[in-house]
């Protein structure tokens, strides 16, 4: 049978299918080390929610991303919102519906201002129409929320003053005239509370997600793939087999006569 992967038709063939098995192999330990990221942001989340608030100035610096293990940490910080510099993220949807988040920075009383995303706000009427913002609280306010890490920045045409596509903390720092904390805040609670407020952010997830069962499924490939691989060479080998078998006599006779 072996001898079939001789011939250049086999040996094309058993290279698409080597090539194929290693691509589905190295997807699915692509999943599993996913999975193992998700499972350490999630082990990061549960420990962040069961401590304490920590002052934001231990954890974010003035110009200076976010520490590696810092991301969900609960913080807390106590400033006056600059409502003057208050900025709208685009399309931000929340359980279906389009809308923005809108981002205060807080000007704390010890350290480098914090950017605070304050929650959700749904779209206007229309694409051209601003969302109704409720103020944010006047004068001092404590705030409590998760570190996050500023995004990366988006290319493309600039959106309207007063918007943003990303939350690059770097860029929003350029237009203030006061320094601000290299990751910004995801607020969870706020004192006072106002009677109306942007809706807060969900919690995060804590589950694996879909990683293990897509990992199995391209390991399920790469079976299946080298599962067809072999029963096609079985197939060839024991067709060409039958043939080179020789035929009973009263075959060959009925053969020769058309019958």
């Amino acid at each position: 049978m072996f001898h079939l992967l001789r011939r250049p038709r086999w040996l094309a063939l058993t290279a698409l299918v080597a090539v194929t098995v290693v691509a589905f192999v190295q997807l699915g330990l692509w999943q599993l080390r996913r999975l193992e990221e998700r499972r350490e942001r999630n082990a990061a989340i549960v420990a962040s929610d069961r401590r304490a608030p920590v002052p934001a100035g231990d954890v974010l610096a003035a110009d200076r991303p976010v520490a590696p293990g810092a991301e969900w940490q609960q913080v807390s910080a106590r400033g006056r919102y600059d409502t003057a510099h208050q900025l709208l993220l685009r399309n931000r949807p929340l359980e279906g519906r389009n809308g923005f988040h809108v981002l205060v920075p807080l000007v704390t009383t010890g350290g480098p201002a914090v950017l605070v995303d304050r929650g959700w706000v749904p779209a206007g009427a229309s694409a051209t129409d601003l969302p109704d913002v409720p103020p944010p609280p006047a004068g001092e306010v404590t705030v409590v929320g998760r570190v996050r890490p500023a995004e990366p920045p988006k290319g493309g045409a600039p959106p309207p003053p007063g918007q943003l596509v990303r939350i690059d903390v770097p860029a929003v720092a350029q237009g203030l005239g006061y320094p601000l904390a290299g990751g910004y805040v995801e607020l969870a609670a706020e004192r006072p509370q106002q009677t109306t407020a942007p809706a807060l952010l969900p919690a995060p997830e804590v589950s694996d997600g879909p990683h293990l069962s897509y990992a199995v499924q391209w390991f399920l490939f790469a079976v299946v793939a080298v599962g067809g691989w072999a029963a096609l060479l079985n197939r060839e080998a024991r067709d060409e087999r039958d043939l080179r078998q020789p035929r009973p006599p009263a075959a060959r006779r009925v053969v020769d006569q058309g019958v």
